[in-house]
């Protein structure tokens, strides 16, 4: 029985030493898939101005609430706010290629 398990482990390491996995190929289909064109990819100059200014003003409003000079004092809603340009940002910089 001892001989049995060791021929499983050494067929199992002679799989995954030439790049094949135990569970199958993983080849993808036949079929032909044209290349994405470079345009696709790029993202216009307006795409990194307004990730950097969401940001940017997220920052500010959370920092200026911080410091409680906005009207109405320290409020929720200017950290929410900021906090929401912020995730604005982050989404933005998803996008960004």
């Amino acid at each position: 029985m001892a001989g049995t398990k060791r021929q499983k482990s050494s067929s199992i390491a002679k799989n995954s030493s030439r790049g094949r996995s135990s569970r199958g190929s993983t080849s993808g289909s036949k079929r032909y898939t044209p290349p994405v064109p470079a345009s696709y990819k790029k993202s216009g100059r307006a795409m990194a101005i307004t990730l950097f200014a969401l940001l940017g003003a997220g920052f500010i409003v959370i920092f200026v609430d911080y410091l409680g000079v906005l009207p109405g004092g320290a409020a929720n809603w200017y950290l929410l706010l900021g906090i929401a340009l912020l995730a604005g940002g982050f989404y933005a910089a998803t996008k960004y290629r």
